[in-house]
């Protein structure tokens, strides 16, 4: 695996280049065959708990450097760990990411930033509210890498995960209608305009009823009416009870599935000495095509 990472750094020096991420895609032919099938069949069915995690990457915390401390912090030049992510990316789909959020970087920093302690985002380090990953887009990721360079610094931070398909049986029928119907929005963060114009309603549970996709963010989805308000309440409280929480450790990759399975983080305490929790993420998509309109040039970068 490392050898593939580092055949592939050598193909250009910007991650962001679009010739780079087709050597991405043809490099994801020469990894394992083990980890390529565990990735293949995560997409085709990622299980009642919508989330995966793979431990044992070859990431060596004492050569990453320092853990970024800047805010919109990025990883713009090819490393071994950003080519082990575009890979599994195009693995998953294709990579992609959203200029309004880190300029559209593909690989982006998950790090603590002094005075953002209690923003509801990656920058913070308190309890981060389980969503879905852009839960206000309509071209919202399908899949959310976190691949952890560094924990943080007692061990204690870690990703919660909860998904819809084990939430469902525990969910009042009452709930279940309501949370379908579109009476609901998700206000976007204020680097995609949160706040200027109208936000569209949508419904929680699409699709299948008997096996929906979610769409949520605890902390800027509302109901527009008192039923939809206490449908939502009973979603979040069974949710709750079907989480899991897992502590991730330099090397480990974890993969959500974004249309089922919401996700957070546990509190932990930043010392900004250089040494705190690093994790990097990318996002791919299943059919880039859908978002083919949002996309310059055919890109992997949605302008809006």
């Amino acid at each position: 695996m490392s050898r593939v990472a580092r055949q592939l750094m050598s193909a250009a020096d910007k991650i962001d280049d679009i010739d780079w991420v087709a050597a991405a895609r043809s490099a994801w032919e020469d990894l394992p065959a083990a980890y390529r099938r565990r990735i293949r069949e995560f997409r085709r069915d990622p299980g009642p708990g919508g989330a995966l995690v793979v431990r044992g990457l070859p990431v060596d915390e004492s050569t990453v450097g320092d853990t970024p401390m800047t805010p919109g912090s990025v990883q713009q030049t090819t490393t071994e760990v950003a080519a082990l992510l575009v890979m599994t990316a195009c693995g998953l789909g294709d990579p992609a990411a959203f200029l309004a959020e880190k300029s559209g970087a593909l690989v982006q920093d998950v790090v603590p930033v002094p005075g953002q302690e209690r923003f509801q985002g990656n920058a913070g380090s308190v309890d981060l509210m389980m969503h879905n990953e852009n839960a206000f887009h309509p071209h919202r990721p399908d899949f959310v890498m976190l691949l952890c360079l560094r924990p943080d610094h007692d061990r204690r931070a870690g990703l919660s995960t909860a998904c819809i398909r084990e939430a469902l049986p525990v969910l009042s029928e009452r709930a279940r209608r309501r949370l379908a119907l579109p009476e609901f929005t998700t206000q976007p963060p204020p680097s995609f305009g949160g706040g200027s114009e109208a936000v569209p309603q949508h419904a929680v549970l699409t699709g299948d009823p008997d096996d929906p996709d979610v769409r949520v963010d605890f902390a800027a989805t509302v109901g527009l009416t008192e039923q939809a308000r206490a449908a939502l309440g009973e979603l979040s409280s069974v949710l709750a009870g079907v989480a899991r929480t897992v502590r991730m450790f330099s090397g480990d990759l974890a993969i959500v599935d974004n249309r089922l399975c919401l996700h957070g983080r546990t509190a932990f305490q930043p010392r900004y000495d250089g040494r705190d929790r690093w994790v990097q993420r990318t996002f791919a998509m299943a059919d880039l095509r859908r978002s083919r309109s949002y996309r310059a040039d055919d890109g992997h970068v949605l302008v809006r």
